[in-house]
Protein backbone atom coordinates (compact mmCIF):
# COMPACT_ATOMS: atom_id res chain seq x y z
CA UNK A 1 0.00 0.00 0.00
CA UNK A 2 2.66 2.69 -0.91
CA UNK A 3 0.14 4.79 -3.54
CA UNK A 4 2.14 8.02 -2.97
CA UNK A 5 5.32 9.15 -0.82
CA UNK A 6 3.85 12.01 1.00
CA UNK A 7 0.77 10.44 1.99
CA UNK A 8 1.44 9.80 5.80
CA UNK A 9 2.35 13.36 6.11
CA UNK A 10 -1.02 14.37 4.16
CA UNK A 11 -2.56 12.03 7.01
CA UNK A 12 -0.09 13.28 10.28
CA UNK A 13 -0.96 16.62 8.78
CA UNK A 14 -4.86 16.04 8.43
CA UNK A 15 -5.17 14.96 12.02
CA UNK A 16 -2.62 17.14 13.63
CA UNK A 17 -5.52 19.97 12.36
CA UNK A 18 -8.89 17.70 12.81
CA UNK A 19 -7.50 16.73 16.68
CA UNK A 20 -7.43 20.34 18.23
CA UNK A 21 -10.63 21.40 16.06
CA UNK A 22 -12.68 18.75 17.49
CA UNK A 23 -11.37 19.41 20.93
CA UNK A 24 -12.21 22.79 20.59
CA UNK A 25 -15.58 22.44 19.28
CA UNK A 26 -16.13 19.63 22.24
CA UNK A 27 -15.64 22.55 25.04
CA UNK A 28 -17.37 25.36 23.02
CA UNK A 29 -20.73 22.89 22.91
CA UNK A 30 -20.34 21.65 26.72
CA UNK A 31 -19.57 25.71 27.71
CA UNK A 32 -22.91 26.56 25.96
CA UNK A 33 -25.18 24.24 27.22
CA UNK A 34 -24.04 22.81 30.49
CA UNK A 35 -22.71 26.15 31.93
CA UNK A 36 -24.86 29.05 31.55
CA UNK A 37 -23.71 32.80 31.61
CA UNK A 38 -24.99 34.09 34.95
CA UNK A 39 -23.40 37.99 34.76
CA UNK A 40 -23.46 39.94 37.20
CA UNK A 41 -21.64 43.14 39.06
CA UNK A 42 -19.50 40.79 41.67
CA UNK A 43 -19.00 37.83 38.99
CA UNK A 44 -17.24 40.74 36.26
CA UNK A 45 -15.47 42.63 38.93
CA UNK A 46 -11.63 42.47 38.34
CA UNK A 47 -10.40 39.93 40.63
CA UNK A 48 -6.91 39.71 41.92
CA UNK A 49 -5.17 37.94 45.10
CA UNK A 50 -8.56 38.59 46.81
CA UNK A 51 -7.89 42.29 47.02
CA UNK A 52 -10.53 44.57 45.62
CA UNK A 53 -8.84 46.87 42.73
CA UNK A 54 -8.21 50.45 43.47
CA UNK A 55 -6.59 53.11 41.61
CA UNK A 56 -5.73 53.23 37.88
CA UNK A 57 -4.23 50.07 36.21
CA UNK A 58 -1.69 51.30 34.25
CA UNK A 59 1.87 51.28 36.27
CA UNK A 60 5.64 52.06 34.77
CA UNK A 61 7.40 48.46 34.29
CA UNK A 62 11.09 48.74 34.84
CA UNK A 63 12.99 47.87 31.48
CA UNK A 64 15.69 45.70 33.20
CA UNK A 65 13.51 43.61 34.53
CA UNK A 66 13.05 42.36 30.79
CA UNK A 67 16.62 42.82 30.35
CA UNK A 68 17.63 40.73 33.45
CA UNK A 69 15.39 38.38 32.50
CA UNK A 70 16.44 37.77 28.58
CA UNK A 71 20.18 37.54 30.05
CA UNK A 72 18.92 34.98 32.54
CA UNK A 73 17.25 33.09 29.31
CA UNK A 74 20.59 33.39 27.16
CA UNK A 75 22.61 31.79 29.80
CA UNK A 76 20.25 29.50 30.74
CA UNK A 77 20.21 27.83 26.42
CA UNK A 78 24.37 28.07 26.82
CA UNK A 79 24.42 25.61 29.72
CA UNK A 80 22.11 23.83 27.93
CA UNK A 81 24.51 23.22 25.50
CA UNK A 82 27.29 23.09 27.13
CA UNK A 83 26.09 20.02 29.29
CA UNK A 84 26.08 17.63 26.36
CA UNK A 85 29.37 19.11 25.15
CA UNK A 86 31.38 18.51 28.09
CA UNK A 87 29.79 14.71 28.55
CA UNK A 88 31.06 13.53 25.38
CA UNK A 89 33.58 15.77 25.26
CA UNK A 90 36.08 12.90 25.03
CA UNK A 91 34.33 11.22 22.10
CA UNK A 92 33.99 13.87 19.84
CA UNK A 93 36.88 15.39 17.11
CA UNK A 94 38.49 18.93 17.71
CA UNK A 95 36.11 20.47 15.33
CA UNK A 96 33.34 20.34 18.03
CA UNK A 97 35.85 22.15 20.42
CA UNK A 98 36.84 24.65 17.84
CA UNK A 99 33.08 24.86 17.49
CA UNK A 100 32.34 24.82 21.61
CA UNK A 101 35.14 27.45 21.86
CA UNK A 102 33.49 30.28 19.22
CA UNK A 103 30.04 29.71 20.97
CA UNK A 104 31.07 30.54 24.18
CA UNK A 105 33.20 33.24 22.48
CA UNK A 106 30.45 35.32 21.18
CA UNK A 107 28.52 34.86 24.58
CA UNK A 108 31.01 35.98 26.20
CA UNK A 109 31.02 39.13 23.94
CA UNK A 110 27.33 39.92 24.26
CA UNK A 111 27.89 39.81 28.23
CA UNK A 112 31.15 42.46 27.48
CA UNK A 113 29.00 44.04 25.25
CA UNK A 114 25.91 44.70 27.67
CA UNK A 115 28.53 44.90 30.48
CA UNK A 116 30.37 48.16 28.82
CA UNK A 117 26.93 49.49 27.83
CA UNK A 118 25.81 49.54 31.71
CA UNK A 119 22.83 47.09 30.83
CA UNK A 120 23.69 44.82 33.97
CA UNK A 121 23.88 47.99 36.63
CA UNK A 122 20.62 48.22 38.95
CA UNK A 123 19.56 51.43 38.16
Amino acid sequence: MNSHPYAFLALFIAVAVTFPVVLLTVARLWFRFFQPPKPSPVKNDVYECGVAPTGDSWIQFKAHYYLYAILFLIFDVEVLFLLPFAVAFTGLPAGALFAMLVFILLLAEGLVWAWQRGHLEWK
